[in-house]
């Protein structure tokens, strides 16, 4: 199996990602693991707009989240997201929140790649691939 990729974002959260007890509201983890996505995608050199453009797109098909520990206001979050690659129409992607050495949130998402005229499933791009496995040999290094 290969490595992983693995990519960290930081995120401070916002007064309006809390809710009315003043913590991060459940539903807006899947955010931060979108961020974590279109990030890691933008550090291997394929930004997501540049896939929409050569007409692609990644819509999610599953996402599991499992919360351990509540973010709060002001809080700065590491969005470590993982991809490990495959040579399949579907790709994975996992990601962990962390608030210093504290896992908050551990999840992922199943992704399909799509035509995005018709919403077509298709084999993912050469060019994602290369541009992930360009961005794990610059890891390894």
């Amino acid at each position: 199996m290969a490595a992983a990729i693995v990519f960290n974002s930081q995120y401070r959260v916002r007064y309006s990602d809390t809710d009315k007890m003043g913590v991060v509201y459940y539903g807006n983890y899947m955010r931060l693991f979108e961020i974590g996505r279109t990030e890691l995608l933008r550090a291997a050199g394929l930004p997501y707009i540049e896939l929409e453009h050569d007409g692609f797109l990644l819509p999610v098909l599953e996402a599991h989240a499992e919360y351990l520990s509540p973010a709060r206001y002001d809080d700065v979050l590491v969005i470590a997201t993982s991809y490990t690659m495959e040579y399949s129409p579907i790709i994975v992607l996992v990601y962990e929140i962390k608030k210093s050495d504290i896992t908050l949130v551990r999840g992922w998402t199943r992704h399909s790649f799509v035509r995005a005229g018709d919403f077509k499933p298709v084999r993912p791009p050469q060019r994602f691939f290369d541009a992930m496995e360009a961005y794990n040999n610059r890891a390894d290094s």
